[in-house]
């Protein structure tokens, strides 16, 4: 019977940890699919590079790069291809591995002992096999904390998606404008040779003078270095854009298909922003994922106080001396004697022999005494945790607060001086060249005038290459502060002010990406 009682006890400890064990396997495909769908609300592009799945990324990769790149497909390589970000999703999977091993129960422990008598026979032996089940009240709040960390690390790793996909559209947008001021100074060292070859004509015939020859000589010379400085620019911003896309390809070969676009005509209301962005932001989630995981921790913390109660079965077999052996030469000898010829020795009756216990088994119970140590200080680190993370959380509504604000701020401003070179600053500075130039022709005015219109205009036209520039990146950067795509954050602000006031300037352009193609 003991026996029995024995076998069923270690086969249902054997059954339980065989099957806590067959069920301990670690699948991160949904938690990256999880995150993927995040940073798809975010920017608009639901593929993430997926670490089961990069051969197929990669293919896509080279599918986007063969037939030139705009600045949508930019964002989404570099979602696909950023060797940081790629770095980062590695910690969804070291997440869900640390949930695994939350629910798990503690290896059971084992004891054996050996003793030996030390007149022989049997040996003692002490076997005890135990498990700790305060495992029972702490792996539910264990589990809990796990998952709490796992959706705080899919949303901050969602973020820093965001971000790097608001980085490469700037990124393209730097290498887009660039491309246009390289285009730009070769187009202004054209006009100066124009310029140049006027005075050198005016010269011939008598109407100018070698001080005005030189006087253009020089205003060409410095468009020539401005055009080698802008080459130097052009490059370094495409590699600058490979390096973000995660491309080891020579940056010249990269065929960018889109220019910059028109600043958009829309007028941002910076507090609704403020207060979309607090409910979208991947960043104010994940803060409030920790908040909630450190609330859990204390509650660990306290369900720690009895950190180990073992629960188990003991068995011992006794140790059994040699059986006080008897002379069977001596006792027969007496036994002859006795007798008066050879005789067997007494047998010893059954009755009269000594029993001897084979072995004892019973329950064990191992309890650690909360005497000296109470865990009190690792609930006072989690009562801590806990209260710095609520500060930050208040840190973060008013960071989120002036972000938004100044990058409302910053793209109407970027967008107003864009369109204002666009229609005023350019045009004057075209046409006063024209004039100068008229005027120069019919010897009305010096080189000095024609010379003084060409730096306005060429200074103009470079200037507002860097202020559409600029009008583009405010975009991105709207993206990345609210946590919205621009085309939903666009809904976002009709929804709210349905009868809101018309454009500063009406625009054909709903989309940021649509290009303008004319160039400034």
């Amino acid at each position: 019977m003991l026996f029995s009682t024995r076998r069923m006890a270690f086969a249902s400890i054997g059954f339980v940890s065989t099957t806590i064990v067959g069920c301990a396997t670690v699948n991160p495909q949904p938690d990256y699919q999880r995150a993927a769908k995040y940073v798809g609300r975010s920017t608009g592009h639901e593929r993430l590079f997926d670490p089961e799945e990069r051969e197929a990324d990669a293919q896509y990769v080279r599918e986007r790069l063969a037939d030139g790149l705009t600045v949508d497909e930019a964002a989404q390589v570099a979602l696909l291809a950023n060797p940081e970000l790629q770095a980062a999703l590695y910690d969804i999977g070291a997440a869900r591995a640390d949930l695994v091993q939350s629910g798990l129960l503690s290896n059971p422990s084992l004891g054996m002992a050996l003793r030996l008598p030390s007149a022989g026979g049997l040996a003692n032996i002490d076997f005890d096999l135990a498990q700790n089940i305060a495992d029972l009240w702490q792996i539910p709040v264990r589990k809990r904390v796990a998952e709490r960390n796992l959706e705080q690390t899919i949303l901050t790793i969602a973020r820093l998606a965001v971000e790097t996909a608001a980085l490469a559209k700037s990124a393209y947008y730097a290498a887009v404008g660039a491309d246009l001021r390289l285009q730009i100074a070769r187009e202004n060292l054209e006009v100066s040779r124009q310029v140049l070859e006027l005075t050198e004509v005016r010269r011939q015939i008598g109407a100018g003078s070698e001080l005005d020859v030189n006087l253009a000589r020089g205003v060409m010379l410095n468009a020539e270095l401005a055009l080698t400085q802008a080459r130097l620019a052009a490059a370094s911003a495409r590699r600058s854009l490979a390096a973000i896309l995660g491309l080891a390809v020579d940056a010249h070969k990269l065929e960018l298909a889109d220019s910059l676009p028109l600043p958009p005509g829309y007028a941002f209301d910076a507090e609704q922003l403020v207060n979309t962005a607090w409910v979208e932001r991947l960043d104010v989630r994940a803060l409030r994922q920790s908040i909630q995981s450190a609330e859990e921790r204390l509650v660990l913390e306290y369900r720690r106080v009895f950190p180990s109660v073992e629960l188990g079965l003991g068995f011992e077999r006794e140790s059994r001396g040699r059986a006080e052996g008897r002379d069977i030469l001596a006792d027969t000898a007496r036994s002859s004697i006795a007798a008066g010829g050879l005789s067997a020795p007494d047998i010893e009756p059954r009755s009269a022999r000594k029993v001897h216990t084979d072995f004892v088994i019973g329950p064990l119970l191992s309890l650690e005494l909360p005497i000296f140590d109470q865990n009190q200080a690792q609930i006072a680190k989690a009562k801590y945790e806990l209260e710095q993370r609520l500060r930050l959380l208040e840190g973060l509504e008013r960071t989120v607060q002036q972000e938004v604000r100044q990058a409302v701020d910053q793209a109407r401003t970027a967008w107003e001086v864009a369109r204002f070179y666009q229609t005023d600053v350019v045009p004057q500075a075209d046409k006063s060249l024209e004039l100068s130039r008229e005027a120069y022709n019919a010897g009305k005015s010096t080189i000095l005038a024609v010379l003084d219109a060409q730096r306005t205009y060429l200074t103009a036209r470079d200037r507002y290459a860097a202020a559409l520039q600029q009008s583009a990146a405010a975009v991105p950067l709207l993206e990345e502060t609210i946590g919205l795509p621009f085309g939903r954050l666009l809904d976002e602000m009709r929804r709210k002010q349905p009868t809101s006031a018309p454009a500063t300037r009406p625009s054909n352009i709903d989309n940021p990406d649509q290009i303008d193609r004319r160039g400034p």
